[in-house]
């Protein structure tokens, strides 16, 4: 297999039209490849760096990478995987998230060899003439075949007119940007496929669509922050390889498959815990270095079998105090709520130098050095 060919096989579930036809297209030359982000959070997840790991491979073969910020488009919401009306961001949280993804997007690629561009700076300026005419290229029915669209107006829910035009804003990015290839999710591929016949009828060549698979959380639900199953790139090493460890057992083939370049075979033989150890490494150093690496795997192992203090762990002033147990986790800002805190301990998830707490409503008071520990990885020092 060559180069070509192999950069288009691990980690894809499909090239449109034809995988063969842009090998044949990459071996003539360099292309112009992008991907479209629309900066919704200020953080990116593994799931996120699937389609960065793979412009990677596309900028080490000598291919032109972009990666397009929707500064306009995420003032419209994109419909994707939306049961309802997404809530459009303001350009100052817009800016704010772009500035933070691109710090963390070069964790992955060489920002020396990546365009970054806005589509606002496009798209901001199109005349009313200019989206009718964008707007001629697709029709109501083609747009109405989305699913979302579908199972939204099953349930007697509204399909809004600026939704329509998400798909057609973002396709004509491919055509602003005259790219040979766009690489997203699954859940993209519907937008993607839009910019492909955009590209046709305005520019009358092809544009390949690259689609990459949606990462599972780490509890097998899909990636998300309000699951609570995600693992950040800016995540420290030690909370990074102890969520890694957390996942559930049947998810270690995808993650070595779309996170790591190892193949199956080295796990042959190892046990769950073995292959998740070595697949969190192998996740780690990537993001953090050998050594930051081997390092959280020895406080794993010191925390988490051993049954051991972390060595490190951060300081909160509540030594000496007086109050509630519920109280103190709140006011150390250990828990988001006093509710929060309540839970926790009635779901025995509190423990006092090592000693696991039942009544949320006990009047403690701490000694400098005690341990407070918050679930399964979070640990503090009273000071």
């Amino acid at each position: 297999m060559n180069k070509h060919s192999d950069i288009l096989s691990r980690g894809l579930v499909e090239v449109l039209p034809s995988k063969k036809a842009l090998a044949a297209l990459m071996a003539k030359g360099p292309i112009r490849i992008y991907l479209g982000v629309d900066p919704t959070s200020p953080f990116l997840h593994l799931g996120h760096a699937i389609p960065l790991r793979k412009l990677r491979e596309f900028q080490d073969l000598g291919h032109e990478v972009i990666v397009l910020f929707g500064t306009f488009t995420a003032l419209i919401g994109d419909p994707a995987g939306k049961d309802k009306r997404r809530e459009p961001l303001t350009p100052t949280e817009v800016s704010a998230n772009m500035a933070t993804y691109t710090k963390q997007a070069f964790k992955v690629l060489d920002a020396k060899k990546t365009r970054v561009l806005k589509n606002g700076d496009w798209l901001g300026k199109l005349k009313p003439e200019e989206i009718l005419r964008l707007a001629s290229h697709m029709t109501v029915s083609r747009l109405l075949e989305r699913d979302m669209f579908q199972e939204r107006m099953k349930r007697g829910g509204e399909v809004w007119v600026h939704e329509f035009l998400y798909p057609l804003l973002q396709g004509y990015d491919s055509v602003a940007m005259d790219v040979d290839a766009e690489i997203g999710g699954t859940d993209q591929t519907f937008n993607m496929l839009v910019g492909r016949r955009l590209q046709k009828s305005y520019r009358n060549r092809e544009k390949y669509v690259l689609t990459v698979p949606l990462l599972m959380g780490l509890d097998g639900r899909k990636m998300s922050k309000s699951y609570g199953n995600t693992v950040n790139l800016t995540d420290l090493p030690d909370d990074m390889y102890g969520k890694l460890m957390s996942m559930n057992d049947g998810l270690v083939s995808q993650y070595v498959e779309l996170c790591t370049t190892m193949n199956q075979k080295e796990l042959s033989g190892l046990s769950p815990r073995e292959a998740k150890a070595r697949v969190a490494f192998s996740i780690v150093e990537q993001y953090h270095g050998k050594l930051k690496a081997a390092k959280a795997e020895q406080e794993f192992v010191r925390v988490f079998q051993k049954k051991e203090a972390p060595l490190k762990m951060e300081e909160v002033a509540v030594a000496g105090k007086t109050m509630p147990l519920a109280d103190l986790l709140f006011a150390s800002h250990l828990t988001s709520s006093k509710g929060e805190a309540r839970r926790l301990v009635a779901q025995h998830g509190v423990k006092l130098d090592g000693e696991v707490q039942e009544d949320p409503f006990l009047r403690v008071k701490l000694k400098k050095g005690t341990v407070i520990q918050i679930g399964k990885r979070r640990f503090a020092r009273a000071s």
